[in-house]
């Protein structure tokens, strides 16, 4: 098979990668985007079909183009996928492609798919950090008749059997998806309330606290910070805060709070408190984790995280986007990932200039 050469490969074209893209060709630097999904927008148009961001629509733009129509409103899972489709259309994107595996050839790295191979001086991994629901070894102990999904594979309550549901994981898309299945069926939420934003961040009085909230999402909670670093910890550990789905939202509509899901006892959820929840379906919402196996670098930790300061691995010309607080709290968020990608295209363009590597920006080393 031929092998075809190119100075960078962006591998994944999610909103991370064609935040990268979008830098390099600022600067002029050959790439190219190799995504898995037939489209653009692939993996945002999978999710559940209610899904809305958790953020207004000013804060989900990607560099260069505000997304499109009320700055305020909170768009739908595929108006984004249709947002990022566009954003692609002048970049240098190739869907379909599938890659295998990363490894190293002399001071090059070869990019095997299943559509060919590229040699380039740099790749840019940025296919995001949920790639494996994260589901606890017990939830095989559970009665072959409940029914089990993630956050990944839910769609809508109507899909669901009748009886009651366990939503385990109360971050954002718990909360979320506990609130749609409460108006239907009988619903628990397992699992520490992770805070919340205390406003309504769509109402017009919100406004100056929202713009004062996200800039500190990226500019305040940060791993070059106590206060950041502290985050970090808890938000890789748990989950972020709430941002549009209320505790008060919860209860209103009837969703049952009850704690942590420790494991299982003749089949069935248990709780912490000792309760067994005799339910029809569980929905895990326990998170995810990234699937760094094809990388064959030695660039992870012994949890197969990426040892990395600010995207830039001790590999070089080997980087990450789109990991989850990767530098700040807004770095998983399509209006931060920016921030990020323009970092590692600096990085890119000086070895570029040099002609030799370049030393990692200085910052405290942060595996994700």
């Amino acid at each position: 098979m031929d092998v075809e050469s190119v100075q960078t490969v962006v591998v994944g074209g999610g909103q991370a990668g064609l935040a990268a893209s979008h830098e390099l060709s600022a600067r002029g630097l050959p790439h190219v985007v190799l995504e898995a999904g037939e489209r653009v927008g692939s993996s945002w148009r999978r999710r559940w079909d209610s899904l809305r961001l958790f953020t207004p629509a000013r804060y989900d733009a990607l560099p260069g183009r505000p997304f499109p129509g009320d700055p305020w409103s909170l768009p739908t899972k595929d108006e984004l996928a249709d947002y990022l489709e566009a954003y692609a259309a002048d970049l240098p994107v190739r869907t379909g492609v599938h890659v295998r595996r990363v490894s190293r050839s002399g001071a090059d790295y070869l990019v095997e798919s299943d559509a060919g191979t590229w040699r380039a001086q740099n790749v840019i991994v940025a296919t995001g950090f949920d790639s494996v629901p994260r589901v606890p070894e017990y939830a095989s102990a559970l009665r072959p008749d409940i029914v089990q999904l993630d956050a990944g594979s839910y769609r809508r309550p109507d899909l669901l059997g009748p009886g009651d549901v366990l939503v385990v994981g109360a971050g954002n898309s718990g909360a979320d998806i506990a609130l749609e299945l409460a108006a239907t069926r009988r619903t628990f939420l397992s699992g520490r309330h992770p805070g919340q934003v205390p406003w309504r961040i769509t109402r017009p009085l919100a406004r100056p606290l929202n713009r004062l909230v996200f800039w500190a999402f990226g500019h305040v909670l940060t791993t070059g910070t106590p206060i950041g670093r502290r985050a970090r910890a808890d938000v890789l550990a748990h989950s972020g805060p709430l941002i549009r789905v209320k505790a008060r939202d919860l209860s209103a509509a009837g969703v049952q709070r009850v704690p942590r899901t420790a494991g299982v006892r003749d089949g069935l959820p248990v709780l912490d408190d000792g309760r067994t929840m005799n339910v029809s379906t569980v929905v895990w919402c326990t998170g995810f984790d990234p699937d760094h196996r094809w990388i064959d670098v030695p660039v992870l930790d012994l949890q197969g995280r990426p040892v990395h300061e600010r995207g830039v691995t001790a590999a070089e010309g080997l980087y990450f986007l789109g990991l989850l607080f990767q530098h700040s709290l807004a770095s998983s968020m399509v209006s931060g990932v920016g921030a990020d990608a323009a970092v590692v295209a600096r990085h890119i363009a000086d070895r570029t200039a040099a002609g030799e590597p370049v030393a990692a920006p200085a910052t405290r080393p942060a595996p994700a």
